[in-house]
């Protein structure tokens, strides 16, 4: 009876112990889960109601570029090639007009209140301030929670300067590798839910269901990494100059790719917007800048901060984990062409 006794104890104490083991499994994961989910950030601005949501995104290497069965591809898209990317914060949402005109009204300047080790050294006042539109460049589609747009590259990365001046943190646009690894959510697919272009309208805003306008930010579903638009609504500015054939000069893997901007035009865009058809939304899909996007300019010269006919044209910011220096940081913003 005694060892029958400690046989069944042994037993009840091993059947607790993989119930525990059990529990505990599922216990780490939700730590996990929470841990990476306690990366994401709200990035508040002082003296104002607004703020940026930032989703952290893990680096990795993915497949950049199209399959050349790839339905709508362009050859700009090819050959596919293997990339890695550092980890970064990216914006959930575009910026919209309520963030940009602060930038571009310069009204809290001097409200810049943040603590801890700055990751920039630069004064708000020494950051060149953008001219006034001549127009109204909404175009009257909405300012309140829609998209800014219009802006030029130059503009673009004035904007991530001053923000990183008024908060302390380093903010610049993302490279189109960058881009097409946070639009991709970690898919090879030609939109990050799936091949299926019927059904786009649950996830963006183009030609067929934008009724001819953009729309507030975050209507529709996000991707898989919780961001939204990435497929249209507005298309958004990269760092790099557009090159149709750079794929073809990366081998192995290019880790961290940038094509460096030395000339005007053109620069990359990266997303669709609402005025184009399934195709340019693709992950994969590559856009360009043109002179053609100042034609109504009507200022000698054309402004170095406006696209008077890119109305279809907007950003999104990323912080990089791994801070650059001074000199960097400098270099990716201060692209004296537009």
């Amino acid at each position: 009876m005694k060892n029958q006794s400690n046989f069944l104890v042994k037993s009840q104490t091993n059947q607790f112990s993989w119930r525990d083991i059990h529990v505990v499994v599922i216990a780490m994961f939700f730590v996990v889960e929470f841990a990476i989910a306690q990366q994401n950030y709200t990035q508040e601005i002082s003296g104002t109601m607004q703020s940026i949501e930032m989703v952290f995104v893990e680096g990795g290497t993915f497949t950049m570029g199209s399959d050349d069965t790839e339905k709508g591809r362009y050859v700009d898209e090819g050959p596919q090639h293997t990339v890695a990317i550092d980890d970064f914060w990216i914006g959930k949402f575009e910026i919209t007009w309520d963030l940009y005109q602060l930038f571009v009204e310069r009204k809290i300047d001097g409200m810049a209140s943040y603590q801890g080790d700055n990751e920039v050294e630069i004064k708000v006042d020494a950051i060149s301030k953008a001219t006034p539109p001549y127009t109204d460049m909404s175009f009257g589609m909405g300012t309140n929670g829609c998209p800014a747009i219009g802006m030029t590259q130059y503009a673009a990365n004035k904007f991530c300067q001053w923000l990183s001046a008024i908060t302390g943190n380093f903010y610049r646009l993302p490279t189109e590798a960058e881009w097409e690894y946070a639009s991709r959510a970690g898919t090879q697919s030609k939109y990050s839910f799936g091949d299926d272009a019927k059904l786009l309208d649950e996830y963006g805003w183009y030609q067929a269901n934008s009724e001819g306008k953009y729309h507030k930010v975050g209507q529709k579903k996000p991707n898989p990494w919780g961001l939204y638009d990435m497929h249209g609504n507005v298309a958004e500015w990269t760092l790099d100059q557009y090159l149709p054939n750079v794929y073809e000069t990366r081998t192995s893997i290019t880790i961290n790719p940038l094509e460096t901007p030395t000339n005007l035009y053109p620069r990359s865009v990266r997303g669709g917007s609402w005025r184009d058809f399934p195709e340019k939304l693709r992950s994969a899909a590559r856009g360009r800048s043109s002179s053609t996007w100042k034609v109504r300019d009507p200022q000698i010269p054309k402004s170095i901060w406006w696209h008077t006919d890119a109305d279809f044209v907007g950003f999104r910011i990323v912080r990089p984990k791994k801070i650059p220096s001074p000199i960097k940081q400098k270099m990716l913003w201060d692209e004296t062409s537009n």
